[in-house]
């Protein structure tokens, strides 16, 4: 959980991204000390979990933004992750329940590279079946502000 000052020094943080401890400080009415302490421990906690920008992939040459669902062979999770820590292309990975057991983030130049993506995370023979969905356009950006002004208050 985190307190109503960490959900302030994280919301300013995100508004404010190369803003520096002092200022951070100034800008909540608090020490330097303290907003340097909560970052420490903030990351400890695993709450903040990097630093580094955030790079738009369509803007170095990478427009097509799609979701790769995939059928895992039986027991051929660990190698179907392996194989696909192979395709640069593939953004993120998680672990799903229904009828995909992975859900793959992945970008393409244009739709005949998306198509060789495809071809590639299909020959691993851990993966059995594919389906994918082309992002059209982005309604909702990713976003932690309102989570974090509704997150519950510890004391």
């Amino acid at each position: 959980m985190i307190d109503e000052l960490d959900s302030r020094l994280l919301v300013t943080m995100r508004a404010n991204p190369r803003v520096g401890l002092t200022e951070l400080a100034r800008l909540l009415g608090v020490a330097r000390g303290t907003v340097q302490a909560r970052v420490e421990k903030l990351v400890a906690r695993g709450v903040i979990t990097d630093f580094g920008p955030t790079i738009d992939p369509e803007v170095v040459g990478y427009p097509i933004l799609g979701f790769v669902s995939l059928q895992i062979a039986q027991g051929r999770l660990a190698e179907a992750v392996e194989s696909l820590r192979g395709v640069p292309e593939i953004l993120e990975v998680y672990g799903t329940s229904g009828q995909a057991d992975l859900l793959c983030r992945v970008v393409a130049r244009g739709t005949a590279h998306l198509q060789e993506i495809i071809a590639l995370i299909l020959a691993s023979p851990a993966v059995q079946r594919t389906d994918t969905t082309i992002v059209l356009s982005n309604q909702i950006s990713y976003r932690i502000e309102p989570l974090l002004k509704a997150a519950p208050q510890s004391p």
